[in-house]
């Protein structure tokens, strides 16, 4: 199994007739999915998704791909495909369309739907290219065959890209439920079919690569739904991540067969659920859906809500009705459903919004304590089906982090595949396939940008490090009054500090060790204020850390007297 090593260089030129493949996110965390297929001068992306921050970022809206490397050759893209609605495939879209309004933009109904609505609020009509399950399209020299997959959001597609270099076959986010709400299973007969034809390359989704076994079926949570509608003594308020159209469905279902109306609250739900009942993806009983206005009037144990904030984020309704920061109030006996996964490293903030709603009387069904919730991605059992059918000569585990891509590639390995085939890449990393051959080449860049506020890119590592500070250990700032001709303090300097411990009597121990400091640079000649300033801040940086063991953010001012 090939792995990147850190001090890749930039990649040669492509060879002729090759085809070069870049993950520009998505490789080493889950989510801002987006893949880069450079062939004959030409460029075509699949997915462009975003990341949403970690608590190590704070104030950073989402993460974007880095398009640093495609900046220069906006022209030579000749589309963006997108394998399906979620946030993590197509939330980086309107950022790339900024760069070049006329990208076309290639998905399926459903897909384009959500797309569109997203771009509304940023002012951007796109080109869409609508395509489904079967379809074959030529976008320069890429010839793109879409084929259905299932996966937990309607329409989703996996798509197979000819070129000279050979067949790509990316399966977008997938999963292989025998027994799919929509009755849209995965095309494995495709699958098959694009194994005989050669599949040279093949790009697997790997979130679930550990799991040993297959997925469970959407249907099975049907029961544990239910349950919740049928013996809920008040209301019944659902989280959900507001694309998730089967859960949703089923939700609606269980309410109707129990004589509750629904609700939905938070502005994506509402939007979302719209256009897929307006687009028939969404099929609801009539008279059932109601306003919450409309909900005011009726009894409690007539009610269903369905809402945002499955992930514990912090502005999403859920969040807010346990920080009593929402109109609805949640109250004792009130049932709330969590339909949803925990996705790494929101589990704090999922449990927080957990016991502040326990704590106001509710009752919280959740993944953990019944089995209200199934994965949007093929187990290991059902990725070694495919490695089987497929028979690919090249594998490229995508959409996933490291011991998700590993494990992927370790499943491969174990149906047949070469494993100096196997390549195990990262964000920026180059892979070319030539003459057959799959290999790393060099790597591009590829870091974080954040989006934060109305900035793109503005914040950077080193303004998260502030901010990390400012939170961890405070600030303090020193402003010092300095004789011009000495270079001596004119008066003792004064202190504003925030969030670090102090008193008044605290800083008084520090005031020798900036008069030394500013002796010794006067001594030295060093008379510019901008130098003062950083002299004066390491002094009294390495003070707080000797004194009390801690690193605030030093801000200093020195004015000439």
């Amino acid at each position: 199994m090939s792995h990147p090593h850190p001090e890749l260089k930039a990649a040669p030129p492509l060879p002729e007739g090759g085809l070069r493949v870049v993950a520009l996110g998505g490789l080493g965390e889950i989510g801002r999915n987006m893949t880069v297929f450079e062939h004959a001068g030409k460029l075509l992306i699949v997915d462009c998704g975003v990341l949403f921050p970690e608590e190590t970022q704070p104030g950073v809206d989402v993460i974007l791909p880095d398009f640093t490397s495609i900046r220069d050759r906006l022209d030579d893209i000749v589309a963006v495909v997108l394998t399906h609605g979620h946030e993590d495939h197509i939330g980086g879209v309107p950022y790339l369309l900024r760069e070049r309004r006329d990208i076309p933009v290639v998905g399926s109904k459903l897909t384009l739907a959500f797309l569109e609505a997203k771009l509304k609020e940023h002012g951007i009509r796109p080109r869409t290219v609508r395509v489904r399950e079967s379809d074959r399209r030529g976008f320069g020299p890429f010839d793109c065959e879409f084929v259905a997959v299932n996966h937990s959001i309607p329409d989703s597609l996996a798509v197979a890209i000819r070129t000279r270099a050979g067949m790509v076959l990316h399966t977008g986010d997938f999963k292989m439920d025998q027994f799919p709400l929509d009755d849209r299973i995965t095309d494995l007969r495709a699958f098959a079919r694009l194994g005989e034809e050669g599949v040279d390359l093949f790009l697997t989704d790997s979130t679930n690569a550990e799991v040993p076994g297959f997925t469970t079926s959407e249907r099975e949570l049907n029961p544990a739904i239910e349950q919740v509608m049928r013996t809920a003594p008040r209301r019944v308020i659902v989280s959900s991540f507001a694309s998730h159209v089967h859960r949703i469905q089923q939700v609606l279902d269980a309410a109707h067969q129990h004589g509750r109306k629904v609700a939905f609250v938070g502005r994506s739900m509402v939007r979302n659920m719209g256009i897929a009942r307006d687009l028939g993806y969404l099929k609801v009983p009539s008279g059932l859906v109601v306003s919450t206005k409309e909900l005011e009037k009726l009894p409690d144990h007539k009610i269903a809500l369905v809402c945002t904030g499955s992930q514990g984020e912090p502005m999403a309704a859920l969040s807010r009705m346990a920080n009593r920061d929402h109109m609805i109030r949640i109250g004792k006996d009130d049932t709330v459903l969590l339909a949803s996964s925990l996705i790494p490293g929101n589990e704090n903030a999922i449990y927080r919004v957990i016991n502040g709603l326990t704590r106001w009387g509710a009752h919280v069904v959740h993944k953990g304590n019944a089995k209200v919730h199934v994965s949007g991605h093929a187990s290991a059992g059902e990725l070694v089906y495919c490695y089987n059918i497929v028979k690919p000569r090249n594998v490229m585990p995508v959409h996933g982090e490291w011991r998700h891509l590993r494990a992927n590639g370790d499943l491969a390995i174990r149906t047949g595949v070469d494993p100096d085939r196997v390549v195990i890449a990262e964000d920026g990393v180059v892979v070319d396939l030539v003459d057959g051959r799959a290999s790393v080449t060099g790597k591009v860049p590829a870091g974080n940008v954040y989006v934060d506020g109305m900035e793109v890119g503005g914040a950077t590592e080193a303004s998260l490090k502030d901010r990390l500070t400012l939170a961890a250990e405070g600030v303090v700032t020193v402003v010092a009054i300095v004789d011009a001709d000495t270079g001596a303090l004119a008066e003792a300097p004064d202190f504003l500090a925030r969030g670090f411990v102090h008193d008044d009597a605290t800083f008084e121990p520090v005031i020798p060790v900036i008069e030394k400091t500013l002796a010794t640079a006067a001594e030295e000649g060093v008379g510019d204020a901008r130098q003062l300033e950083q002299l004066v801040a390491r002094a009294v940086a390495n003070w707080a850390f000797r004194t009390h063991r801690r690193k605030p953010l030093i801000i200093p001012v020195i004015i000439d007297a």
